[in-house]
């Protein structure tokens, strides 16, 4: 279990100051000029030594991930852009930092932006979140009147500029080529690759794009030293994180913890526990809506890291842990999913915009029982051709779930057309 000591986040729950004094005053912003003079070089490898792998789900390491970025100018300015866009369904944590502890992240910016060559930074924030897009302008205001960014920030010689750009309330904007084209005053559709973002991204120019959470922890690592912060998890699954728990424990929270903790631990010590027990838990869906569930009896022992997950045929995602016991109709759940990827889908690309429509509508009536047998199959033969055919991966995040479904539930899809055939609606299915 995580000491408090060696937490990143210590005003998460918002006990405290979040003003610049406050974040001052637990250590924020101390010696922020002394890391910007180790030089771009020193901070990339610094974080390329810690292990840090990208908190927005995909899981890419952050070090190598800026050393992308070219290193001298071809006259093009360079940008970071931070992916504050938290709509992934069942994700809640970039929200907590941003209210609760803004400093972290606008201290991370700086740093980041340095090292990248990079003079301005966007902050792209989900357009659902005012309170915390007002906390977070308010701390960047402060953090300009004290001179810690903006002309010679932090009197390092380097200037740099922070904006904050409210989104829309569109989950494609999500996807970080989605999310330039909607900064840019476009609609909000992903691009191809090549070119990546570090190549020609924002206004053509070199860009990284970086979750919230990837930025604020840069800080404390470059203070505390790579060693420090790859002491936590597993090898490749190194660093502490933010969990998100919500559904059927006793207390939903958002946590800070050891990566590598197990999923016992996590839920036992942090939120009292599965409702009902251990032998009431149903399924788990350990990273957020797109990642495929895994039924409770294999979570038991699970282990919360990318490396481990991934063998179970799911991932960490964001880690946003979606608990369900006994009470739960899994097939409506996931109908539920297939509802929301069909709503947010941009329609660019065919397969994405016909195929997540024609998913809900299967799972509609397989919700109902009102389905033939042969076409769980046929729901399956879909995911795939959807899955791995479309420029971004919500086409991946809608086929998922379903292949989770039909994966580890399909008896109770079964069971539930059997039931309708005879005439007898099943207990299971939920009005």
């Amino acid at each position: 279990m995580l000491q408090d000591q060696d937490r990143i986040f210590t005003n998460i729950y918002g006990m405290h100051d979040r003003t610049l004094k406050g974040a001052q005053a637990r250590g924020h912003w101390d010696g922020t000029a002394g890391i910007l003079k180790n030089g771009r070089d020193w901070i990339i490898s610094q974080m390329k030594e810690s292990g840090l792998r990208g908190r927005g789900g995909a899981g890419f390491p952050t070090g190598l991930k800026w050393s992308f970025m070219p290193k001298e100018s071809d006259g093009r300015p360079s940008y970071l852009v931070v992916n504050a866009d938290e709509s992934e369904p069942g994700t809640c944590k970039d929200r907590e930092i941003m209210r609760h502890d803004p400093h972290t992240l606008i201290e991370g910016c700086l740093i980041a932006s340095f090292a990248m060559n990079a003079n301005a930074c966007y902050i792209y924030i989900r357009g659902e979140y005012i309170r915390e897009r007002e906390a977070l302008q308010a701390a960047i205001d402060e953090a300009y009147d004290a001179g810690l960014v903006g002309k010679n920030a932090c009197k390092s010689g380097y200037d740099f500029d922070i904006y904050v750009h409210h989104g829309a309330g569109a989950y494609i904007c999500g996807e970080e080529t989605a999310l330039l084209e909607s900064l840019e005053g476009k609609k909000g559709m992903p691009r191809m690759k090549p070119p990546f973002p570090a190549g020609a991204g924002l206004y053509g120019c070199p860009t990284t794009v970086n979750n919230v959470e990837s930025i604020a922890v840069v800080p404390t690592i470059l203070r505390r030293g790579p060693e420090w912060f790859s002491s936590f998890g597993r090898p490749n699954n190194a660093g502490t994180k933010l969990f998100a728990i919500s559904g059927h424990v006793n207390n939903p929270c958002v946590v800070e913890e050891a990566m590598s903790i197990s999923f016992e631990e996590l839920i036992e010590k942090h939120c009292g526990g599965i409702r009902g027990g251990w032998d009431n838990l149903k399924a788990v869906i350990p990273g957020g809506s797109s990642v495929p569930m895994i039924p409770g009896a294999q979570m038991r022992d699970a282990i919360m890291d990318f490396d481990y997950l991934r063998e179970q045929r799911s991932g960490l995602g964001t880690a946003a842990v979606i608990v369900m016991d006994n009470s739960t109709d899994v097939i409506k759940a996931i109908w539920r999913l297939a509802k929301f990827y069909k709503h947010e889908s941009c329609g660019q690309c065919t397969p994405c915009r016909e195929g997540t429509g024609w998913m809900m509508r299967v799972m509609d009536r397989l919700v109902r029982g009102d389905a033939e047998p042969e076409e769980i199959d046929m729901l399956l033969d879909v995911t795939k051709q959807v899955e791995g055919h479309t420029i971004c991966a919500l086409g991946d995040a809608a086929a998922w779930p379903i292949q989770g479904l039909i994966r580890h539930f399909r008896d109770e899809i079964e069971d539930r057309i059997r039931y309708k055939r005879t005439g007898r609606v099943s207990a299971v299915a939920a009005e």
